[in-house]
């Protein structure tokens, strides 16, 4: 165990120090977004090739003109030698139109360009040709913050002491110049006034300037890319690595999604990453900054990402050679580890095997239990089965006992009854005889209301009896049949021919000649009741009778 413990060790320690949970999906997001780099860049391709079309199809030199600046706005951050051709484009129909202050304006722009990508000699020659006289506040504007430009690059880069104090007053002189002309919103003027308070160690009051730069632009887009990288300069002053990295990430973030080829941002990334020890996300973050600089084709940014790709693939080399003597030394721990498991591998096949043995034992036994278990259970659903068997016919034994019993009462009083009325009829022909009432008697023995009567008093006695012994038939029949054929009888306590019918099927009288005897039906009229009912059954009408039979049974 120790020795997995030291291996896990080694193995852990390889990985890069210093890198927070928050950090890591930081960067896992910009990987993300880097592997998408290509659509976005396709997406902005897409933009200036409609930018392209309008530009052809225009004919006024005014239209043309817009155009062309618009193709050099898409490809200043995109293809450096691409955004100055459409500059020069711009400058050429504002020529043309007679604006002379949208032509000095393009051509201060066009300085910007050139100071931007390490051209100050062809932008200083640019912004000398410019004659303000007579030019508009924006044209002076834009004319002020080139020349502020240009000495502030020389000032920065020029390795000789009294040039740069002399290119720091050229570019003070014309700042001042720049905050007369344009107005306070203006993002160059808030980018000046930013770095002048920071410079001042007024760190409170950049972050208000950057606070109000930040509202005037849209997240996401490429001037939000700027504002965020300036903040994340605040925060870095301010030693506040979270917020620093969160900003600094925006900032990437907003590059990359806007199909930025000149990044900023993504070098400052890499440089901290470096900093702190990820040199694999460094080496990596470097190295797309650099392809995109390539593409961009600025000599400046090559500059700058020269020496941090040199210090970054130095320490790239130097870790990989660690990680080499570390793998090493995991190579000759796991070599240990293997062969302990080697050792382990054939003790524990030989114990499997033991083990194996008494298992196929045991479950030659289990299956004996099994076989013994599966016969008794048989034996014991075959019980069950003559139990309910049994418990069915004795159900029935009881309900026919019921039956018989009732019935042999019912018919001994019947019959008593019937004794009763023959003597009284028998009484009744002597007396009509012995008074000579021949016609009278013949009379009453052509007429059949007696029996009539008759019928009608034994289904009078069999609906009562049946209905005594199966008190819910009607309900429990009737719930065999659809709604509109169900029989609801009109007296209480009484049945209907139908329901008579099936109450005889229900005490097992299923003979269509005997149900008719009984009732004094023909045969014909007892089948075709039968029938009719069978029809408005719910289920199965030949498993009618059947079901009808077992109303009424003990479950």
């Amino acid at each position: 165990m120790r020795l997995l413990a030291f291996l896990f060790y080694l193995l852990t320690s390889v990985s890069v120090l210093g890198q927070s949970p928050n950090q890591g999906a930081l960067l896992q997001e910009i990987d993300r977004e880097i592997d998408r780099f290509p659509v976005y860049v396709a997406q902005h391709e897409g933009l200036i090739k409609e930018a392209r079309k309008r530009l052809n199809a225009a004919e006024r030199p005014a239209v043309k003109y817009e155009d062309a600046l618009q193709l050099y706005e898409l490809y200043k951050a995109f293809v450096s030698d691409s955004a100055i051709f459409f500059l020069s484009e711009a400058i050429k129909y504002a020529d043309l139109v007679g604006n002379p202050s949208e032509t000095a304006r393009c051509r201060c722009l066009m300085a910007i360009r050139c100071t931007n990508v390490g051209m100050y000699d062809e932008a200083q020659i640019i912004l000398d040709s410019i004659n303000i006289e007579g030019l508009d506040k924006a044209a002076l504007g834009e004319y002020y913050k080139a020349r502020t430009n240009v000495y502030n690059e020389l000032a920065y880069y020029t390795q000789l002491d009294l040039m740069r104090q002399q290119y720091w007053q050229l570019a003070g002189k014309y700042e001042a110049l720049m905050y007369e002309t344009l107005p306070p919103q203006d993002p160059e003027c808030m980018l000046r006034r930013e770095l002048a308070k920071q410079n001042a160690g007024d760190l409170k009051g950049s972050m208000k300037i950057n606070d109000e730069w930040l509202k005037s632009v849209e997240k996401g887009s490429h001037p939000y890319a700027l504002v965020t990288l300036y903040r994340f300069l605040e925060y870095k002053a301010q030693g506040d690595t979270i917020q620093m990295m969160k900003w600094l990430k925006e900032s990437v973030l907003a590059d990359i999604r806007n199909g930025v080829m000149d990044q900023g941002s993504m070098w400052e990334l890499a440089n901290q990453l470096m900093l702190m020890g990820d040199i694999d996300h460094a080496y990596r973050y470097i190295s797309f900054t650099s392809d995109c600089a390539g593409r961009y084709g600025s000599r400046q940014r090559r500059w700058q990402i020269t020496p941090l790709l040199t210090a970054i693939a130095n320490d790239y080399k130097a870790k990989s050679e660690r990680t080499t003597t570390q793998l090493w030394v995991l190579l000759g721990g796991t070599s240990v580890l293997a062969l302990l498991l080697l050792i382990a591998y054939f003790f524990v096949r030989r114990r499997n095997l033991q083990l194996a043995m008494a298992r196929n034992a045991l479950h030659l036994t289990n299956d004996q239990l099994a076989t013994l278990n599966q016969e008794l259970q048989d034996a014991n659903n075959q019980l069950s089965s003559t139990n309910e068997q049994f418990a069915v016919l004795n159900a029935k034994l009881k309900e026919a006992n019921v039956v018989k019993d009732e019935y042999i009462g019912r018919f001994l009083s019947l019959c008593a009854q019937y004794v009763d009325k023959l003597d009284n009829y028998r009484k009744m022909v002597n007396k009509k005889m012995k008074n000579k009432e021949l016609e009278e008697l013949y009379r009453i023995t052509k007429s059949t209301e007696l029996k009539e009567e008759e019928i009608e008093e034994l289904n009078q006695n069999f609906d009562s009896v049946f209905l005594h012994l199966f008190p819910n038939f009607i309900d429990d029949f009737n719930a065999l049949l659809m709604p509109e054929v169900q029989i609801h009888p009109k007296e209480e306590n009484r049945l209907t021919t139908d329901l008579r019918i099936f109450a005889l099927i229900r005490l097992g009288i299923e003979d269509s000649s005997k149900i008719a005897e009984f009732l004094h039906y023909s045969v014909n009229t007892v089948y075709n009741y039968r029938a009719r009912i069978k029809n408005g059954a719910i289920g199965n009408r030949e498993a009618f009778e059947r079901q009808v039979k077992e109303l009424g049974m003990p479950q």
